[in-house]
């Protein structure tokens, strides 16, 4: 169900993309017939958009178009958006379409994947005897923790629905159930032993002031996120450097106070499994915040009229 199937090619004309055999790399009379109807695709400004509307054999969500590959690349060009001749396509040249499989919207993939440790966590501190067998009385600690690692699902839900702009509508319906397993898992550690009876806090002076600290990283956090959402009017494509607050210092702005705010919970809880969390999130977003800036610093080169990317951190000042 979740295999990608392999890429075909196709070939664009004046009708519409057709599919032909696996290596052709032009269309001809005698190539398998086309699904297409629509003839949009020949038209001097036709777009991606059009591409993917033309070809009726899938639906649009579920189809990656690129160029073939030339000598020397693993993989061609990918049309993601914008005027094919632009893209560097021409009627005739072939393309191949990957069928990407079922898939899912981002903004359902994001609510589920964090409402989810709202309830595991709420179960870890609510149901007490059917988790530890007895009944107790919590402490501060364990009060101030609940309300901080609930709150910040929350905010992530919240920024979902009314801040975040993605530039895809859909992913793999595979990443609905890698994801949930990932943050309601670690969730359910985490909870199990802040929540656990015989848990001891670390001295209240230090909770309370990382705990400030992490409360000002997540603000922090959340107005990154509010800089990133206008940097494009509604429906802009294309790259932006970001600027403001955190971002005039660091590339991932957001990321480093996601991670700095994750490692103030930790010492303010102190869980091998609150670490081993941050560990495994900062990982991802480091391969994640790398990636972002070297293309960053490629595309804004300062040459042919371009802007040159400012020097800035990559994601954890002073480290890198």
């Amino acid at each position: 169900l979740f295999a990608h199937r392999q890429p075909m090619e196709a070939a664009v004309r004046p009708g519409g993309p057709c599919p032909v055999p696996r290596g052709a790399t032009r269309w001809s009379p005698g190539a398998a017939s086309c699904p297409a109807t629509r003839p949009d695709v020949g038209r001097a400004q036709a777009t991606v958009d059009d591409l993917k509307a033309a070809y009726t054999n899938l639906p649009a969500s579920r189809q990656e178009w690129r160029l073939v590959a030339e000598p020397g690349q693993k993989r061609g060009k990918a049309l993601r958006s914008g005027v094919l001749s632009e893209l560097g396509l021409k009627s005739g040249m072939a393309v191949q379409l990957k069928d990407l499989g079922p898939q899912v919207g981002y903004s359902t993939v994001f609510f589920w994947e964090y409402f989810g440790p709202i309830w595991v966590y709420a179960a870890f501190y609510f149901l007490q005897g059917p988790i530890y067998g007895k009944k107790f009385a919590h402490s501060e600690t364990q009060d101030l923790a609940f309300v901080y690692f609930v709150g910040h699902y929350v905010k992530r839900i919240l920024e979902t629905f009314f801040v975040h702009r993605f530039s895809h509508a859909t992913m793999p319906i595979f990443n609905l159930y890698k994801n949930c397993s990932y943050y309601w898992a670690f969730a359910g550690f985490i909870a199990y032993f802040i929540n656990h009876p015989l848990y001891q806090s670390p001295p209240q002076r230090r909770v309370h002031a990382a705990l400030t600290c992490a409360v000002a990283c997540q603000i922090s956090n959340f107005w990154c996120h509010v800089i990133q959402r206008n940097l494009r009017k509604p429906g802009e494509k294309g790259y932006k450097i970001p600027r403001g607050f955190l971002f005039n210092y660091v590339t991932c702005a957001n990321y480093t106070a996601e991670i700095y705010g994750w490692l103030c919970f930790n010492i303010a809880t102190q869980t091998l499994w609150g670490y081993i969390f941050m560990a495994a999130g900062a990982y991802q977003m480091i391969l994640w915040a790398v990636a972002k800036h070297k293309r960053l610093r490629s595309i804004f080169n300062g040459k042919d009229g371009k802007e040159k990317y400012p020097r800035r951190f990559i994601i954890l000042p002073p480290f890198m």
